[in-house]
Protein backbone atom coordinates (compact mmCIF):
# COMPACT_ATOMS: atom_id res chain seq x y z
CA UNK A 1 0.00 0.00 0.00
CA UNK A 2 1.20 3.28 -1.02
CA UNK A 3 0.87 6.11 1.74
CA UNK A 4 1.53 9.72 0.16
CA UNK A 5 4.35 8.03 -2.00
CA UNK A 6 5.73 5.75 0.88
CA UNK A 7 5.31 1.93 0.34
CA UNK A 8 4.56 0.09 3.68
CA UNK A 9 4.42 -3.48 3.25
CA UNK A 10 4.26 -6.36 5.57
CA UNK A 11 8.07 -8.24 6.99
CA UNK A 12 8.54 -11.18 7.84
CA UNK A 13 12.74 -10.24 7.99
CA UNK A 14 12.26 -10.36 12.10
CA UNK A 15 15.97 -9.86 12.49
CA UNK A 16 16.22 -6.60 10.37
CA UNK A 17 12.36 -5.24 11.88
CA UNK A 18 13.87 -6.35 15.73
CA UNK A 19 16.90 -4.30 15.04
CA UNK A 20 15.05 -1.36 13.78
CA UNK A 21 13.36 -1.19 16.98
CA UNK A 22 16.25 -2.03 19.49
CA UNK A 23 17.53 1.38 18.02
CA UNK A 24 14.67 3.44 18.25
CA UNK A 25 13.77 2.90 21.84
CA UNK A 26 16.89 2.74 22.85
CA UNK A 27 16.61 6.34 24.51
CA UNK A 28 12.49 5.76 25.19
CA UNK A 29 11.79 6.35 28.67
CA UNK A 30 9.87 3.63 29.30
CA UNK A 31 11.95 1.13 27.78
CA UNK A 32 15.08 2.70 29.33
CA UNK A 33 13.18 2.47 32.95
CA UNK A 34 12.06 -1.32 31.97
CA UNK A 35 15.95 -1.66 31.20
CA UNK A 36 18.10 0.49 32.57
CA UNK A 37 21.58 -1.10 32.13
CA UNK A 38 22.77 -0.67 28.35
CA UNK A 39 23.66 -4.21 28.29
CA UNK A 40 20.63 -5.66 29.46
CA UNK A 41 18.86 -3.29 27.29
CA UNK A 42 20.75 -4.99 24.19
CA UNK A 43 20.61 -8.15 25.46
CA UNK A 44 16.57 -8.25 26.53
CA UNK A 45 14.68 -5.79 24.70
CA UNK A 46 14.89 -7.74 21.22
CA UNK A 47 12.83 -10.52 22.88
CA UNK A 48 10.22 -8.03 24.61
CA UNK A 49 10.03 -6.89 21.37
CA UNK A 50 9.26 -10.38 19.67
CA UNK A 51 6.83 -11.19 22.36
CA UNK A 52 5.33 -8.04 22.40
CA UNK A 53 4.83 -8.30 18.49
CA UNK A 54 2.69 -11.82 19.14
CA UNK A 55 2.08 -13.14 15.84
CA UNK A 56 2.59 -10.02 13.83
CA UNK A 57 5.28 -11.39 11.31
CA UNK A 58 2.97 -14.78 11.29
CA UNK A 59 -0.17 -13.27 9.86
CA UNK A 60 1.43 -9.75 7.84
CA UNK A 61 0.57 -7.66 10.43
CA UNK A 62 4.56 -6.90 11.26
CA UNK A 63 4.54 -3.61 8.62
CA UNK A 64 8.03 -1.93 7.66
CA UNK A 65 8.44 1.06 5.38
CA UNK A 66 11.54 2.18 3.48
CA UNK A 67 13.97 -0.98 3.56
CA UNK A 68 12.50 -1.62 7.60
CA UNK A 69 13.74 2.10 8.55
CA UNK A 70 10.47 2.29 10.60
CA UNK A 71 8.60 -1.06 11.54
CA UNK A 72 5.37 -1.29 13.46
CA UNK A 73 4.33 -4.70 14.93
CA UNK A 74 0.27 -4.80 14.92
CA UNK A 75 -1.23 -7.23 16.96
CA UNK A 76 -4.51 -8.84 15.30
CA UNK A 77 -7.84 -8.35 16.76
CA UNK A 78 -7.81 -12.36 17.50
CA UNK A 79 -4.19 -12.45 18.44
CA UNK A 80 -2.05 -11.72 21.26
CA UNK A 81 0.78 -10.23 22.96
CA UNK A 82 2.55 -12.55 24.62
CA UNK A 83 2.65 -10.91 27.90
CA UNK A 84 3.49 -14.14 30.23
CA UNK A 85 6.32 -14.11 27.72
CA UNK A 86 7.00 -10.39 28.93
CA UNK A 87 6.58 -11.21 32.85
CA UNK A 88 9.41 -13.95 32.61
CA UNK A 89 11.77 -11.60 30.94
CA UNK A 90 10.95 -9.20 33.39
CA UNK A 91 11.79 -11.53 36.03
CA UNK A 92 14.75 -12.14 34.27
CA UNK A 93 16.31 -8.90 33.62
CA UNK A 94 15.23 -6.54 35.89
CA UNK A 95 17.00 -6.31 39.32
CA UNK A 96 14.78 -7.66 42.38
CA UNK A 97 14.81 -4.52 43.60
CA UNK A 98 13.03 -2.76 41.02
CA UNK A 99 10.41 -5.46 40.56
CA UNK A 100 7.49 -4.10 42.62
CA UNK A 101 7.37 -1.14 40.71
CA UNK A 102 8.14 -2.58 36.99
CA UNK A 103 5.03 -5.26 38.01
CA UNK A 104 2.68 -2.73 39.27
CA UNK A 105 3.54 -0.54 35.73
CA UNK A 106 2.51 -3.75 33.96
CA UNK A 107 -0.62 -3.89 35.95
CA UNK A 108 -1.80 -0.69 35.35
CA UNK A 109 -0.85 -1.40 31.63
CA UNK A 110 -3.39 -4.59 32.17
CA UNK A 111 -5.74 -2.62 33.18
CA UNK A 112 -6.11 -0.05 30.46
CA UNK A 113 -6.16 -2.41 28.01
CA UNK A 114 -9.26 -2.72 26.07
CA UNK A 115 -11.81 -5.96 26.46
CA UNK A 116 -13.41 -5.72 23.23
CA UNK A 117 -12.06 -6.64 20.10
CA UNK A 118 -9.41 -4.46 18.58
CA UNK A 119 -6.18 -3.76 16.87
CA UNK A 120 -2.79 -3.25 19.49
CA UNK A 121 0.16 -1.37 18.22
CA UNK A 122 2.62 -2.34 21.63
CA UNK A 123 5.37 -0.99 19.09
CA UNK A 124 6.62 1.03 16.62
CA UNK A 125 9.63 2.66 15.36
CA UNK A 126 11.80 4.60 13.50
CA UNK A 127 15.33 4.11 13.20
CA UNK A 128 17.09 7.29 14.42
CA UNK A 129 18.97 8.12 12.02
CA UNK A 130 15.78 8.44 9.75
CA UNK A 131 13.72 10.20 12.42
CA UNK A 132 11.61 13.06 11.28
CA UNK A 133 10.81 12.23 7.89
CA UNK A 134 7.40 11.34 8.25
CA UNK A 135 7.94 7.46 8.51
CA UNK A 136 5.78 6.80 11.54
CA UNK A 137 2.97 8.59 10.42
CA UNK A 138 2.69 6.87 6.45
CA UNK A 139 2.78 3.56 9.43
CA UNK A 140 0.37 4.84 11.31
CA UNK A 141 -2.15 6.18 7.90
CA UNK A 142 -1.24 2.80 6.98
CA UNK A 143 -2.64 0.70 9.85
CA UNK A 144 -5.35 3.06 11.16
CA UNK A 145 -7.33 2.55 7.25
CA UNK A 146 -7.35 -1.15 7.88
CA UNK A 147 -8.87 -0.85 11.47
CA UNK A 148 -11.56 1.92 9.56
CA UNK A 149 -11.96 -0.80 7.06
CA UNK A 150 -12.45 -3.57 10.02
CA UNK A 151 -14.46 -1.23 12.23
CA UNK A 152 -12.33 -1.96 14.81
CA UNK A 153 -10.63 0.67 17.14
CA UNK A 154 -7.04 0.93 17.70
CA UNK A 155 -5.13 0.90 20.95
CA UNK A 156 -1.44 2.00 21.90
CA UNK A 157 0.39 2.91 24.49
CA UNK A 158 2.45 6.20 24.37
CA UNK A 159 5.83 6.12 25.77
CA UNK A 160 6.94 9.68 25.77
CA UNK A 161 5.16 13.48 24.94
CA UNK A 162 6.07 13.24 21.68
CA UNK A 163 5.01 10.10 20.64
CA UNK A 164 1.38 11.35 22.82
CA UNK A 165 1.33 14.46 20.43
CA UNK A 166 1.98 11.91 17.12
CA UNK A 167 -0.84 9.63 18.15
CA UNK A 168 -3.11 12.59 18.64
CA UNK A 169 -2.84 14.02 15.33
CA UNK A 170 -4.11 10.56 14.13
CA UNK A 171 -7.07 10.20 15.80
CA UNK A 172 -5.88 8.24 18.79
CA UNK A 173 -7.08 9.36 22.42
CA UNK A 174 -5.84 9.46 25.77
CA UNK A 175 -7.35 7.18 28.24
CA UNK A 176 -5.52 8.14 31.19
CA UNK A 177 -2.16 8.18 32.31
CA UNK A 178 0.07 4.98 34.19
CA UNK A 179 2.54 5.56 36.43
CA UNK A 180 4.12 3.78 39.60
CA UNK A 181 7.23 4.86 41.86
CA UNK A 182 9.74 6.02 39.99
CA UNK A 183 8.60 5.70 36.23
CA UNK A 184 8.29 8.09 33.61
CA UNK A 185 4.58 8.62 33.11
CA UNK A 186 2.95 6.59 29.93
CA UNK A 187 -0.14 7.23 28.10
CA UNK A 188 -3.01 4.51 27.00
CA UNK A 189 -4.67 5.61 23.73
CA UNK A 190 -7.85 4.36 22.10
CA UNK A 191 -8.33 5.40 18.39
CA UNK A 192 -12.48 4.61 17.14
CA UNK A 193 -12.85 3.16 14.06
CA UNK A 194 -14.21 5.64 11.07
Amino acid sequence: MTSQGLDVTSTTDEDRAIATLTIAFSSDPVARWFLRDAARYLTYWPRTVKALGGNAFDVGTADSISDCAAVALWVPPDGAADFEAVEAIAVEAIPESDQEEVFGFMEQMDRYHPTERHWYLPVIGVDTTKQGGGLGSALLRHATARCDRDGLPAYLEATSPRNRRLYAAHGFEEQGVIQVGSSPPMWPMLRKPR
